[in-house]
C-alpha cells in the first residue's frame, strides 16, 4: 500500500486549498514545505504588500484631509511603527495555515525539502514516501536578471523587502509591473524618495487608457519614472548602488528592489526522476492540470502551465486550481481551466482592475466583432461626494451584447472586479437592468452596460415608435 492517497509539495496557497479539500473527504495526506506556512501570499507577498500599502494610504489621507476642512500636520511616519503593522498583519491570519490547523485535519506535514524519487515516490526528511496521486505546488521566486555588476551589491526581493529595518533613503525599483508600481507608491508616501525604472511601459499588461491615471497619479506623488529605460550595469556607489542605464545616463540610490517578474521553483524537485515534463515556464499539464507525461501527477499555483498558458501568479488562481484538481483528480470528472473570465488588480491609488481579456489581446486574437462602452468615473456621485472622483470603467462586448472584457481605473475598482467576473460571457442587458444601492462606485458598472443598448433606445426609429404610442388612450 502506498504510504498516502495524496502528497501534495508546498504549502502556500494552491497546495493548502488540495490538502484540506482532500483530507476533508477522508484521504490520507501528507503535505511537504521547506519554508514558512502559507507560503509567498502570506508571509513575502500578498499579506504584507497590502498591509504596508494600508499604511502608506493612511499617510496620504492625513495629507489630503485638508480638503474636507480637517487640519493635520503633515503624518510623521514610524517606520517601526509600520513594520510592526506589518507583522501584526501576518501574525493575525497565519493560524488559518499553520501546521497545527493542518494537523488537526489529518494532514501530516512534513517540513523539509521534497523532490521525486521516481514516478510515484517522493524523498524527504531522510525518507521515502509512495503516493497515489501528488501534486506539485511549489510556487514561484523573484527573478534576478544576469546584469553586470548585479550579484556585487545587495539587493531586496518581495522575500527580504519586507524585513528591512531601516527606511530606504532612496528606493530604486527594477520592474514597473504590479509588485514594483505597488510597492513605489507605498514607499513614496511613507516619505522614500522612489524611482522606478522600467525597459518597455509601466503596467506594460493593462489597458493603456487605464495605465495613464495612474502614471500621472505616481508623478504627482513624487515617483520617478524611467520607461524604456534598460540597465546595462550595476555598481557600488559609496554605502549604495548606482545603475547605469544603456542610454548612458546613471541613477544612484540607496537601495535597489527587483520587481521584473517571477519564474516557477522547479530547481530540487527531481522532475526528471518522475518523468514530469517541464520547461522554464512550469510544470506541463492539461486543461485539467494534471500532468501531460505523468499520470498520477498534479500542478497547481504559480508553478502549473496548463497547455503553454503560462503561469498566472494570483493567489485567487491557486484557490480556482485548486477546485478543478478536486474536479479532475478527486472525483475523477472533466474538468478544463479556463481564464477568459480572470480578474487581476495592481493596488495602488487608484487601482487599475482588469477581468477577461484586454481590447488589444482581443484584437490581437481576431476578434473584429467589439463593441466598446465606456462611462467616466468622474460622473459617480459617491466619488464625488468622497472628493476621489476619477477613473473609469470601459467594457468590451461582442455585436450581441455578450461582455468579453472590462478594464478599469480609479479609486478601490479592484472590489468591482467579482461582479465583472461574473458577467464574462453574459449579455450586459442583465447588468443595465440591475438595481444596485445608490450612491455606490459599482453604478458606474451599471451605466457603462446601459451605454451598450443607449444607440438603440435613443435611435430614430425608437422615438417614431414612441410618437406613435403616444397618441394611443
Amino acid at each position: 500500500m502506498p504510504d498516502c492517497d495524496v502528497a501534495v509539495i508546498g504549502a502556500g496557497a494552491a497546495g493548502l486549498s488540495v490538502a484540506a479539500i482532500s483530507a476533508g473527504l477522508g484521504l490520507k495526506v501528507v503535505l511537504f514545505e521547506r519554508g514558512a506556512m502559507g507560503g509567498d501570499c502570506l508571509n513575502t507577498g500578498c499579506v504584507p504588500s497590502k498591509a504596508l500599502l494600508a499604511a502608506a494610504h493612511a499617510a496620504e489621507a492625513a495629507r489630503r484631509a485638508g480638503r474636507f476642512g480637517i487640519r493635520l500636520g503633515a503624518p510623521e511616519v514610524d517606520w517601526a511603527g509600520v513594520r510592526a503593522h506589518v507583522a501584526r498583519a501576518i501574525a493575525a491570519i497565519a493560524p488559518n495555515d499553520s501546521e497545527e490547523r493542518f494537523a488537526a485535519m489529518g494532514v501530516r506535514v512534513v517540513r523539509a525539502s521534497a523532490r521525486f524519487a521516481g514516478r510515484d515516490t517522493i524523498e524527504a526528511a531522510g525518507r521515502r514516501f509512495t503516493f497515489r496521486r501528488a501534486v506539485i505546488a511549489a510556487g514561484s521566486a523573484a527573478v534576478v536578471p544576469p546584469i553586470p555588476g548585479l550579484a556585487e551589491v545587495p539587493f531586496l526581493t518581495n522575500e527580504t523587502l519586507f524585513a528591512l529595518a531601516e527606511q530606504p533613503a532612496h528606493l530604486l525599483i527594477l520592474g514597473g509591473g504590479p509588485i514594483g508600481l505597488e510597492m513605489a507608491q507605498a514607499h513614496a508616501r511613507l516619505g522614500c524618495r522612489v524611482t522606478v525604472i522600467e525597459a518597455a511601459a509601466i503596467a506594460g499588461r493593462e489597458e493603456p487608457e487605464c495605465v495613464a491615471p495612474l502614471r500621472a497619479a505616481l508623478a504627482a506623488e513624487g515617483v520617478a519614472l524611467l520607461e524604456g529605460a534598460r540597465v546595462a550595469a550595476v555598481e557600488r556607489d559609496g554605502a549604495g548602488l548606482a545603475l547605469r542605464l544603456a542610454d548612458g545616463g546613471r541613477v544612484a540610490g540607496s537601495h535597489l528592489l527587483l520587481a521584473v517578474g517571477r519564474a516557477p521553483r522547479l530547481a530540487g524537485l527531481g522532475l526528471e526522476a518522475a518523468g514530469i515534463a517541464h520547461s522554464p515556464r512550469g510544470v506541463a499539464t492539461d486543461r485539467a492540470l494534471r500532468s501531460t507525461t505523468n499520470r498520477r501527477v498534479w500542478a497547481a499555483g504559480d508553478i502549473a502551465d496548463p497547455e503553454g498558458l503560462g503561469p498566472r501568479a494570483f493567489t485567487h488562481v491557486c484557490s480556482q486550481h485548486a477546485g478543478i484538481i478536486a474536479r479532475s483528480m478527486l472525483f475523477r470528472l472533466p474538468a478544463r481551466l479556463s481564464y477568459a473570465a480572470l480578474p487581476r488588480v495592481i493596488y495602488t491609488d487608484p487601482e487599475i482592475a482588469q477581468i477577461g481579456p484586454t481590447e488589444a489581446e482581443l484584437r490581437a486574437a481576431g476578434r473584429d466583432d467589439l463593441v466598446i462602452t465606456r462611462w467616466p468615473l468622474a460622473e459617480n456621485d459617491r466619488l464625488v461626494a468622497e472628493g476621489r472622483a476619477g477613473g473609469l470603467v470601459k467594457l468590451v462586448a461582442d455585436r450581441r451584447g455578450r461582455l468579453l472584457g472590462a478594464s478599469l481605473v480609479g479609486p478601490g475598482v479592484g472590489d468591482m472586479a467579482g461582479m465583472f467576473a461574473l458577467a464574462i460571457g453574459r449579455r450586459l442587458s442583465a447588468l443595465a437592468a440591475a438595481v444596485l444601492p445608490y450612491p455606490t462606485a459599482q453604478e458606474a458598472a451599471k451605466r457603462a452596460a446601459g451605454e451598450f443598448y443607449a444607440p438603440k433606445l435613443l435611435s430614430p426609429a425608437a422615438r417614431r415608435i414612441v410618437g406613435l404610442l403616444k397618441r394611443l388612450p
